[in-house]
Parts: C-alpha cells; sequence; structure tokens
C-alpha cells in the first residue's frame, strides 16, 4: 500500500487534504534531474534567473484568492489577513534588486602585473524544508535568493501545509522555469533524514524545531553540507517608561497574538518598567479582549485555532503551571471549543510571573505571553538574556541611541525598537544559541547560499 500524508484540519478535524510519498526511485530522479540542470542554470545570467522568480512571483500573486481559503483549512489563519502574499512580494523584488550587486565579483586592491577576485559560486542543489506556521513567507526566504543565485531547488514543505508547496511548484512551471531547477517532493522523515546523509544534497535550510534541527545536523553529519537553522524562539520586548504607550500596546498585542501566537518571530514575554506598568497592564488586556476566537473562515473571526491540538494542549499546560506558581490570568475568555484536545484556544495574559515557570522561558509558540514588572534596564536585560533562544528582542523607547546602546547587550539576532514582528529584507534574519545558525536575505543571505572562489591570475611576464 503506498504511504500517504495527510492533512488534517483544524478547523473541523476533517482529512482536507492527502498526498502520497514519493518512492525511492522518483526521489532519486529529482536529485538526478536538480543536479543535472543545476549546471546549466548557474550559466543563466543573474538577472534572467531574476526574471524567472519574478514570473513565478506574479503566478503565485495570482492564485492568492485560492491560497487564502487553503490556509484557513490547512493550518487555521483566519481569511480576513488576506495570506502571505505582501511579505512574499516585498523579500523576493528586494532580493531580485540587489542580485547583481551582491553575486558580483569581489575585486582585490590593484596590484600591476595580476587579476585577483572572488566569484561568489552557487552551491549546488539547494534543499529546503518549510513550516507550516508561514508555509510561504518562510520558504521563499531560501528558494527565491537560491534560485537567483544559481542553485537548484528541491522543497520539501511541512505535512500540515502541503498545498502550499504544490502552489510554489505551479508558480515556477508557469513562469516556464527550466525543468529540474525546482521541485516540490513529498516526503517521510526516513527519506528526508537517508537523502540528507547521501552527500547529494549541497546546502539545506530547515525552520521547526530545536529537536528537529539536531535531526538535521546528525543526517548531514560527515557530508560537510552548508545548514541554515532557524529553530525556536522566545522573544522578549522592554517597555521603557519613555514609551509611546499606546502605539506599544498596540504593536506588542498583535505582536503576541497575530497567527495564533504561532509565529517564530512572535512576542512571549514582556518586560515593563515599574513606572509605566500598570497603565500598559490595563491597556495590553483590554486590548487583548477584543479577539474574536473562532472558525477562520469567518471574516469576522480575528484569532483561528491553533495548527494541531496538541501545540494548544502545551499552552494550556503552561498555563497551568503559571497559574499553580501564582501567576494571575487576566482575560478569562469564554470559548466554546477551547477545551483538552481540541485546537480552538483564547488568548491569555498572565501577570506575576517569574522565570521559574514554562511560560517565561519555554518556548510557547500560541497565544499566550506574560508581562513582568521591572525596575531598571538592568533587571530587564538580564531577564532578555536569560532564555537559550535568541531571534529578536523589541525595545519600546524614545530614546534611539539608548535603544542601540541596549541592543549592544542583548543576545539576539535582530533588535527591534518600536516594532516587532517583522522581517526586513535588507536587514540579515538570523539567531544565536537555540534559535540556530546561518543567516537568510540581504546581501549575506546570499553569502550563505554560495562559496566564495578565488581567482589569481598573474600576467604573462
Amino acid at each position: 500500500m503506498t504511504e500517504t500524508v495527510k492533512i488534517v484540519s483544524p478547523v473541523d478535524g476533517s482529512i482536507y487534504a492527502e498526498r502520497p510519498v514519493a518512492s525511492d526511485k522518483a526521489l532519486d530522479a529529482a536529485v538526478e534531474a536538480a543536479r543535472h540542470a543545476q549546471a546549466e542554470w548557474a550559466e543563466t545570467p543573474v538577472a534572467e534567473r531574476g526574471r524567472y522568480c519574478l514570473a513565478a512571483l506574479e503566478a503565485l500573486l495570482a492564485m492568492n484568492d485560492e491560497i487564502v481559503p487553503e490556509l484557513a483549512w490547512q493550518m487555521g489563519r483566519p481569511v480576513r489577513y488576506g495570506g502571505e502574499k505582501g511579505g512574499v512580494e516585498e523579500r523576493t523584488r528586494y532580493m531580485v534588486q540587489i542580485a547583481e550587486d551582491a553575486l558580483k565579483p569581489v575585486i582585490a586592491n590593484d596590484k600591476p602585473g595580476f587579476r585577483r577576485y572572488v566569484k561568489h559560486v552557487p552551491l549546488g542543489v539547494v534543499m529546503v524544508i518549510a513550516p507550516w506556521n508561514y508555509p510561504y513567507l518562510t520558504a521563499v526566504n531560501t528558494i527565491m535568493p537560491a534560485l537567483i543565485a544559481g542553485n537548484t531547488v528541491i522543497l520539501k514543505h511541512a505535512a500540515q501545509t502541503l498545498l502550499a508547496g504544490e502552489r510554489f511548484q505551479q508558480a515556477f512551471d508557469r513562469a516556464g522555469l527550466p525543468k529540474g531547477v525546482f521541485q516540490n517532493v513529498v516526503l517521510n522523515h526516513t527519506q528526508t533524514e537517508k537523502l540528507l546523509a547521501s552527500g547529494r544534497i549541497d546546502h539545506v535550510n530547515f525552520t521547526g524545531s530545536v529537536g528537529g534541527g539536531k535531526a538535521i545536523e546528525r543526517a548531514a553529519a560527515g557530508t560537510f553540507m552548508t545548514l541554515g537553522l532557524e529553530l525556536g524562539g522566545k522573544d522578549p520586548a522592554y517597555v521603557l517608561p519613555d514609551a509611546d504607550l499606546d502605539h506599544a500596546i498596540g504593536n506588542l498585542v498583535d505582536g503576541a497574538f497575530y497567527n495564533t501566537g504561532q509565529c517564530c518571530c512572535g512576542i512571549e514575554r514582556i518586560y515593563v518598567h515599574e513606572k509605566v506598568y500598570d497603565e500598559f497592564v490595563d491597556g495590553f488586556i483590554d486590548l487583548t479582549k477584543r479577539y474574536v476566537v473562532g472558525n477562520p473562515l469567518d471574516q469576522a473571526t480575528t484569532m483561528g485555532p491553533m495548527a494541531q491540538a496538541r501545540f494548544a494542549d502545551l499552552i494550556r499546560e503552561q498555563k497551568a503551571e503559571a497559574l499553580r506558581k501564582g501567576a494571575k490570568a487576566h482575560i478569562g475568555m469564554k470559548v466554546a471549543e477551547d477545551k483538552s484536545g481540541s485546537p480552538y484556544l483564547a488568548p491569555e495574559v498572565l501577570t506575576n510571573v517569574d522565570h521559574q515557570m514554562s511560560v517565561m522561558r519555554e518556548e510557547s509558540f500560541g497565544p499566550v505571553v506574560g508581562i513582568m514588572k521591572v525596575r531598571n534596564d538592568e533587571e530587564a536585560l538580564a531577564l532578555m538574556n536569560d532564555s537559550p533562544y535568541g531571534l529578536t528582542a523589541s525595545l519600546w523607547t524614545s530614546d534611539t541611541d539608548h535603544a542601540a546602546s541596549l541592543g549592544d547587550r542583548i543576545e539576539t539576532g535582530t533588535v527591534f525598537m518600536n516594532r516587532c514582528d517583522y522581517l526586513d529584507p535588507a536587514l540579515v534574519w538570523t539567531g544565536v544559541k537555540d534559535t540556530g545558525k546561518g543567516a537568510a536575505l540581504s546581501a549575506i543571505g546570499y553569502a550563505n547560499l554560495t562559496r566564495p572562489k578565488s581567482y589569481h591570475l598573474r600576467e604573462a611576464i
């Protein structure tokens, strides 16, 4: 019997879609096609590779009316938010725009009688293992720059969002991309691990859990392939006494609860200076109570279900533990479906929390946030750094110089001021500690999808 992967919809528990796992023979053929196509693709001018990617982008954007309800059925995001087209377009267009400069040879200083330069050579076959929480945005971070840099790409999408992989394939097919340059495949974990261990993949980019990242490293051990790993996060915010509180509250509520809190760089813990703590908490609670939890296909819904019931149950466990240890819950929203074993979960705000509670140290990846009062910058910084993760951190203040100075002392990949939960394609996306390694987007992202090759040419004497 052919093995299949089923998408169990969080909307109603139904099987939304089912796809067969690729046979070993089909997978071998896909890898060979990618390796065969890569040499000719690398010889294609950068500008032409960029035009293919822009054509695929246009094809993807044209599907958005179909993609939006597919996302609701697959992973629960409300249709009112319109999918991920804005970020996908911004990132793709930016990476095309900078490609010529980012990928041009680096010329060494003049030395009479010599030509010396370093070229950016594509790595070869790049594998993208994409997650379900932002199935287009996370995948596009590597797919587009990898192709523009001259690599071929094999995409393995998360089981929860298999249809996103098919949409990428349709977009590149409609763009007329040469055969073998981009391929979407459906694989099980064993096949994925065997492929990574085979030495036939030159780079893998994985977005997911810390455990998943460690499994990727183990599978790739000894192959010397390069890795890009964006793993867990527990992103903090610090609200200073000179912050614009209305702005901070509006953005931090959204940063904590958008996508039902299932964001790599979502806000999971907030530290507020004692001078503005009470006012901030009151405003944060009031705004959180306005969420409408329900069927994501309903335009009135502002918070849909989590992607799987087990994710929601983890949040319930974190909340229960925090309450046992003295935390106070402030929302208490009544949602009929909010019960153990259900993916539907109301947002929650906790105070009287501390770092002895898992909700303040372990990744939640759901609609719960703890808020702590702090006396000064030193206390806030110590708490922000008291985490095994480091993806982003946000500071809320009117003093840019002070924010930059504090940012120098935060163990994180990105420092935000007066914003959060955003990925700027002009800046590198990276993390520290258990958040992983590697870098995506910006010119640095291209450097991670190519290898340097030096040319030291001495003229004839």
